[in-house]
């Protein structure tokens, strides 16, 4: 089994919900996230995914959220947009794109700060 990551980045604004503290008022950060995915063969280039194209369906997809106030998007209008949930929303969405026999989404990481962060991996 090969694992495979990239690292990336988008910057949003967010609210969390049913807090108690600063962080239920807005707020933002400058995320990055981190995507690894798992690969049972090798293709003829000796590639289990090419880095471009993890690179560019990630980027497609954070470009939804980028420069947004995130409580206002369809996926966090009723579920608070923590890092959790972040990181959830982002394995959801690349898993349906890019898992096939292959190559499958393993674990989304999301940073919020310097030294925090949250991880999604399914069971």
């Amino acid at each position: 089994m090969y694992h495979l990551m990239i690292r990336t980045h988008f910057a949003a604004a967010h609210n969390l919900i049913n807090y108690q503290g600063d962080c239920e008022n807005l707020h933002g950060h400058n995320w990055r996230v981190e995507v690894t995915v798992s690969a049972r063969e090798l293709d003829k280039a000796g590639l289990g995914i090419d880095f471009k194209i993890l690179k560019k369906q990630t980027n497609q997809l954070l470009d939804r959220l980028d420069h947004k106030h995130l409580n206002e998007l369809e996926p966090f209008r009723e579920v608070s947009p923590s890092s959790e949930n972040i990181c959830r929303y982002v394995h959801e969405q690349l898993s349906q794109v890019l898992n096939n026999e292959n190559v499958r989404v393993e674990k989304v990481t999301v940073w919020e700060s310097e030294n925090a962060c949250a991880s999604y991996v399914p069971d």
